[in-house]
């Protein structure tokens, strides 16, 4: 009897070959603080490939230069960065896997330092860049915060369009998938929240309002992105503070059927300092994305602690979610969906690559 996890997940025209999924984690490792994927970026996605991930993601990919969390992030705002990921999206997929990536902007969080170097706001002296975001309100920190730029409609629109010809740049490099990132208090995270998004033009206000730039960046990217392929959207389903108005689980039920994509990938918080999860640990977010897959028409993803084969293969088997989205376990193990396998005998129903059968009990 099939497993699961190692059962395709169809979306549009495009089979991901099992429903193990490399969360986007961001690598800060754009050395040349230039955009450009390295080679770094092709060892640590390729050989998650290898490790026989269904569908490897890249890290938060900057729309548009300010929009890096980092000055060592990916980005995607030329046709040379397109070129530079190209040999990536080529080994994944050579490998079987399905290559994804996920479009970003940063907004208020932008241009710090990486965390190893204490991820501190950056002047213009040490790299850094003026920072925009709904209002001019800045993000927290605990010491001197940089000035917030408050961006027009006419920026915002700007905005819209960097994401726009980001997309047509991922399909031209190869990408099969591609995800909008609209969590963890980044840019379009700060539209929809009340937190961060004060405004009272068209681009706030009430729920309608806040919501309507994500509506809008997803529509143009599915505009652009060919109807075979899929579009997914990462949400932070609650923004983990109750005792304020905030972004709730379920103002993310009611947005979900609204953004036209094809999966949705539920994390959680980010949007402040204070925003702290209610219980941490297994499975820790896995009740969001199981109330939003039972409460619409979506198919979800969920992620958060899920660190072993019979956690991911128990939240698929019992209906809580559609693929598996495993972060810091994939950092620890390149070859967990390998493992898995083995772990749940399931090694006939996964694609090794031969060089490496003698290791794993294929």
């Amino acid at each position: 009897m099939m497993t699961r996890l190692f059962s395709p997940l169809d979306l549009r025209d495009t089979t991901i070959p099992n429903r193990v999924m490399v969360s986007p984690m961001c690598q800060y490792s754009c050395e040349q603080r230039d955009g450009l994927a390295t080679d770094w970026h092709r060892t640590h996605l390729g050989s998650r490939a290898v490790g026989g991930a269904g569908l490897v993601m890249t890290e938060a990919t900057a729309v548009e230069p300010r929009g890096r969390i980092s000055p060592e992030d990916l980005g995607i705002w030329s046709d040379e960065h397109a070129d530079a990921l190209r040999p990536i999206t080529e080994f994944v997929r050579e490998q079987g896997s399905v290559p994804a990536i996920q479009l970003a902007h940063a907004g208020r969080k932008a241009a710090t330092s990486r965390p190893w170097d204490g991820h501190d706001p950056l002047g213009p002296d040490e790299g850094g860049w003026a920072v925009v975001g709904p209002t001019d309100e800045p993000w927290p920190y605990e010491g001197e915060a940089p000035p917030t730029e408050r961006l027009s409609v006419e920026e915002i629109e700007s905005v819209i369009d960097s994401f726009r010809t980001a997309a047509e740049r991922a399909l031209n490099a190869g990408f099969e998938v591609t995800e909008v990132h609209a969590a963890h208090g980044y840019l379009l995270h700060e539209f929809l929240s009340p937190v961060t998004n004060t405004r009272e033009d068209d681009y706030g206000g009430d729920f309608e309002g806040r919501t309507r730039l994500l509506r809008e960046v997803t529509q143009t990217v599915r505009d652009v992105w060919p109807d075979e392929k899929p579009v997914f959207v990462r949400i932070s389903a609650t923004d983990w503070l109750p005792d304020r108005e905030s972004w709730t689980l379920d103002d993310s039920v009611r947005l979900a059927d609204r953004l036209g994509v094809d999966l949705l990938d539920v994390s959680g918080g980010g949007i402040h300092p204070d925003s702290r999860p209610e219980q941490a640990g297994p499975n820790y977010q896995v009740r969001y994305a199981e109330r939003i897959r039972e409460e619409t028409d979506l198919q979800v993803g969920a992620v958060g602690g899920i660190t072993t084969p019979e956690q991911a293969e128990a939240l698929l088997a019992n209906e809580r979610a559609d693929l598996a989205i495993v972060g810091r376990e994939h950092l620890r193990d390149p070859y967990f969906a390998l493992h898995a396998a083995e772990t749940l005998d399931a090694t006939e129903e996964v694609e090794s690559p031969p060089q490496y059968r003698r290791a794993f009990g294929f």
